[in-house]
């Protein structure tokens, strides 16, 4: 079959010059090149950014009720669209087709967010704090911004970011992943048809030559990350280190305890939801239960029930689970069971079983669940990103909390529990930025502020919510003093100074 060719958007349009390195897009499902992407040279990015600088003074200087009609031009467009562009997710990342949609959805909420942006850049006013003097603040846009997303949202990561950093007044240059970079190249399609200025909005595609670019180029103000931890902490440090606002997202691993008391058939279809959905490739799945026993017998009974009528196969086919994104990151999450049942794990469901309603060559795993696994296995310690996961027995809820706050990680955690004061005291003494109460997946809304602790964040600011805006505006306080009319020639005014 043909292959198409994906390539940057600049200024709105494609760009149309010849690039010396390419990668392959494959589809998950049947392991099959779909696209071509061209790869950026650091010329390239500074060809990108340089129309981004440019756009961008003249977008910060338009009002805020402009950039509110653009706000919301696109929000109808991108929900008019949405199933188009879950179809592109599904085929590049594998993901099923609901799930896409979801994510979509997802992103749908954050730029609802930020069509409040008039509300949302208000500041403060006091009068008179001194004779005849006010102080008020005021927040500004930046200026060009960056966006580096990752593979396992390819669209809802950098809806996280976009709408805010426009809306707010900047411009924006997203290097999507290499690995599913259609769903990004459409999103911008959308920004150029709901009126945005050619040029606020780009698309660069490509590797490290180009993030590292990026992170160089004195033109770029801030930069947002989402990835891995190592690669965050990189993001982190090398941006900063050339004078950039950073907020760089890490990596995870997150842990549900379910104590004693709790529902176990609400915490086991939690488990495999928080587990399997999109193959455990996202950054707030749950990878390991900490079952405070005696529950741990009924409750892995339960989730393999529940494991036993999962399908995987092609996204497009109604599915429950898709394939992981490549080749060679199943083949990673394969060695990751391998090393678990070396290590004395109780294999309790095998997902390289199969079978999978997909092509011969899809990258193909199916839900995996290990039992009576201890906290010095690698499937314990090390981020999977995959349909993996580990059951951990514990004798106390001290236990459990000592081993979710021991973890290098901090992102999200649940707990599951019928009991207000044990979840009470929980979200007091757990050590993790996100939390739910028999919520598996507490992805806050829009309006709240997405982030983790300790190695899962690097910078002091979460995405989107009160967080986001102050990410992408920097304050200003301007004091002033007018002079009373009196103090000038012809005063007509009935007012005197007392």
């Amino acid at each position: 079959m043909s292959t198409e060719r994906i390539t940057h958007l600049v200024g709105g349009t494609p760009w149309t010059g010849v690039s010396e390195r390419t990668s392959k897009v494959y589809n998950p499902a049947t392991g099959e090149v779909t696209g071509e992407l061209d790869l950026a040279s650091a010329a390239t990015v500074d060809e990108v950014v340089k129309v981004a600088h440019d756009a961008s003074k003249a977008w910060g200087r338009t009002s805020l009720t402009k950039r509110a009609q653009v706000l919301f031009a696109f929000r109808q467009l991108l929900n008019e669209r949405k199933e188009d562009i879950a179809a592109r997710i599904t085929a590049e990342h594998g993901k099923v087709l609901s799930d896409a949609l979801g994510e979509v959805t997802r992103g749908l909420e954050v730029v609802e967010f930020a069509c409040g942006i008039p509300h949302l850049m208000k500041g403060g006013f006091s009068e008179n704090v001194s004779t005849n003097v006010d102080v008020y603040s005021i927040r500004q846009p930046l200026g060009t911004v960056a966006v580096i997303s990752p593979f396992n949202f390819p669209a809802m990561v950098p809806l996280w970011f976009v709408p805010i950093a426009v809306a707010c007044g900047n411009s924006v240059v997203i290097k999507p992943s290499e690995k599913d970079p259609s769903a990004v190249n459409a999103v911008a399609a959308l920004w150029k048809e709901a009126g945005l200025p050619d040029g606020v909005m780009n698309v660069v595609h490509g590797d490290k030559e180009a993030v590292d670019r990026l992170l160089e180029h004195p033109d770029i103000k801030a930069v947002s990350f989402v990835g891995s931890t190592p690669i965050a902490r990189y993001v982190y440090e090398k941006g900063t280190s050339n004078g950039k606002r950073v907020q760089a997202l890490g990596g995870a691993k997150n842990h549900m305890v379910v104590l004693p008391d709790a529902d176990l058939d609400l915490a086991a279809d939690a488990a495999v939801n928080a587990g399997f959905g999109s193959a455990g490739e996202r950054c707030m799945a749950i990878s390991a239960l900490i079952a405070v026993e005696p529950v741990a017998d009924d409750l892995v009974g339960k989730i393999r029930e529940r494991m036993a009528t999962l399908k995987t196969g092609d996204g497009t086919r109604g599915c429950d689970m898709g394939p992981l994104v490549t080749g060679p990151h199943r083949d990673k999450v394969v060695g990751y069971v391998e090393a678990g049942v070396e290590a004395g794990a109780e294999l309790t469901v095998d997902g390289r079983e199969g079978p999978f309603d997909g092509g011969d060559d899809g990258f193909w795993l199916g839900p995996t669940l290990f039992d009576k696994v201890t906290p010095d296995m690698s499937i314990y310690t090390d981020e999977i990103f995959g349909p993996v996961l580990s059951v951990v027995r514990v004798s106390s809820y001290d236990a459990a909390l000592d081993l979710v706050n021991s973890n290098p990680y901090g992102n999200g955690t649940a707990i599951f529990t019928n009991d207000g004061g044990a979840a009470r005291r929980y979200q007091t003494e757990v050590e993790v930025g996100m939390v739910g109460v028999n919520v598996p997946i507490p992805v806050p809304m829009a309006y709240y502020s997405f982030g983790g602790w300790k190695n899962s964040l690097f910078g002091d600011t979460h995405a989107h919510g009160t967080e986001g805006v102050h990410f992408f505006t920097r304050g200003k306080v301007v004091t002033q003093r007018w002079l009373d009319p009196s103090h000038g020639g012809i005063n007509l005014g009935f007012p005197h100074n007392t």
